[in-house]
């Protein structure tokens, strides 16, 4: 036998290449769940405000139902802007990487959230402290448009096989968990500024309408400072840095998008229709009427605001569970026959408003924990059944693009039109029901004409798409 080499004619040995970072999973699940929290509480402070404070404060009025009208509107506009934070925070995102416009759209958001707890209301400055809460709104939408399918991809994209929509539920969960936060802290101030003896229980007090309202909006500077220190310590997900090693990444997703994939853009927005509008009738409609006295011109429940809200945040309990829940079953039977089914009982549970309602405060209750179920069940799998319909290179822009679209066709004109059924029923929510069920018809039929996403590989379909000069297939 020879003795193996030794001395100067050995080759040096050779030290294997190091791994590419990556997330832990408890870092990504916090990631995603923390920001989606914090922009939902920004978002809910808001609609709460929109219906308790922001009518007698910025759009005085000598009719209650058209100022609280004015009020949903500028909540609506926000809708408008959040496609636009989507086209933009799609675009560096899916250029530039995930991490950066995931930290760029909670700085705005807090940034938009604080400045609306030190504005000057219409009596201090007129107009001009009305068009100042329009600016935030609207920055507030820009920036929830370029939150959630950040959010959602560094769940997705980061999750281990078979469990897509079980991590995509974690963004989907800081919905729910949002509104507890915000929605308890208004009733913690609101139990300590109580209104005075004799005055409308459902009516905020003197000293909250001067400042308390203000507190939720200025405790946002705190959630999103730990959002902040939570997300800086992220990493891009290996699917993105795949695209970008390999060349992938495109000059223009929003074009790419429009030109290849705007059928999934369609269906993927109608696909969310009906989340939305059960989403707002439920958190910012319901507030207003089940907190409209019995006597009112239009009448409502005439619970107070205390007593209402605690029946809502036991229904957003199922809401959260629901949401959880509905991941592993569309992992096991997919997102499409999950969701389809989801949305026939939102038709069925439109129908059932008014028989529910009749019932009293039972019926109420089961109101709220029906509705709120079927807002878990059906927003849960949205995580990452959006995120499966677009290929790595521009997921970013096209998830978040039908995500918000459908926020104008749903959201921002569901408080709205549900105000004006709500009057034309004088005072029976009938057809706000009837509303909310002809929008989970048009749901229904988008998920019918779409496809399984439940086994689409999420770096499926980077193949460069044919183009001039710029997009070029490589040899």
């Amino acid at each position: 036998m020879h003795a193996p080499p030794t001395g100067p004619a050995q080759a040096p040995s050779q030290s294997p290449p190091e791994a590419a970072p990556a997330n832990s999973r408890s870092r990504v699940l916090i990631a995603s769940l923390i920001g989606t929290t914090i922009e939902f509480y920004d978002f809910y402070i808001y609609a709460t405000a929109a219906v308790l404070v922001f009518p007698k404060l910025f759009f005085p009025s000598s009719d209650p139902t058209t100022a609280l009208l004015s009020s949903f509107a500028v909540f609506g506009a926000a809708m408008v802007a959040r496609p636009i934070g989507a086209i933009v925070f799609g675009h560096l995102g899916d250029r530039l990487g995930r991490k950066g416009t995931l930290v760029a759209s909670l700085l705005t958001m807090g940034i938009a959230t604080f400045l609306i707890g030190v504005l000057p209301t219409y009596a201090q400055a007129g107009w001009v402290a009305t068009a100042l809460l329009v600016l935030m709104r609207l920055a507030q939408g820009f920036a929830l448009g370029g939150e959630w399918s950040g959010a959602a991809l560094v769940a997705t994209e980061n999750a281990p096989a078979g469990k897509r929509a079980l991590w995509g539920t974690f963004p989907q969960l800081g919905a729910p968990l949002g509104f507890i936060i915000g929605n308890g802290l208004f009733l913690i101030i609101g139990a300590l500024l109580p209104s005075a003896a004799g005055a409308d229980p459902s009516q905020p007090s003197d000293a909250f309408l001067n400042w308390g309202w203000r507190i939720p909006f200025l405790f946002s500077a705190v959630m999103v400072a730990i959002g902040l220190w939570v997300r800086m310590r992220l990493v891009e997900s290996q699917v993105f840095a795949k695209t970008q090693e390999t060349g992938k990444v495109r000059k223009l997703p929003l074009a790419t998008v429009f030109r290849h994939h705007w059928k999934q853009l369609v269906l993927g927005s109608f696909a969310m229709l009906a989340t939305y509008v059960l989403f707002y009738l439920m958190t910012t409609f319901s507030l207003s009427y089940g907190r409209t006295a019995e006597d009112a011109d239009v009448p409502g429940l005439g619970y107070s605001y205390t007593t209402f809200v605690l029946m809502m945040i036991f229904g957003v309990l199922f809401f959260a569970a629901f949401t959880l829940i509905s991941g592993p079953l569309a992992d096991k039977y997919g997102r499409r026959k999950t969701l389809a089914w989801v949305t026939a009982g939102i038709i069925v549970f439109g129908l059932l408003w008014v028989p529910l309602i009749n019932l009293g405060t039972l019926g109420v209750v089961l109101w709220l924990v029906l509705g709120f179920t079927l807002m878990g069940t059906t927003f849960g799998p949205m995580g990452a059944m959006l995120p499966e319909l677009f290929p790595t290179s521009v997921r970013y822009t096209g998830s978040g693009i039908a995500y918000n679209v459908s926020s104008i066709l749903g959201a921002a004109v569901a408080p709205f039109v549900a105000v004006a059924l709500w009057e034309a029923g004088d005072g029976s929510p009938w057809l706000v029901g009837v509303y909310l069920s002809v929008m989970a018809v048009l749901t229904l039929i988008a998920l019918l004409i779409g496809k399984e996403t439940k086994d689409v590989a999420l770096d499926e379909g980077e193949v460069p798409v044919p183009s001039a000069r710029t997009e070029a297939p490589s040899a």
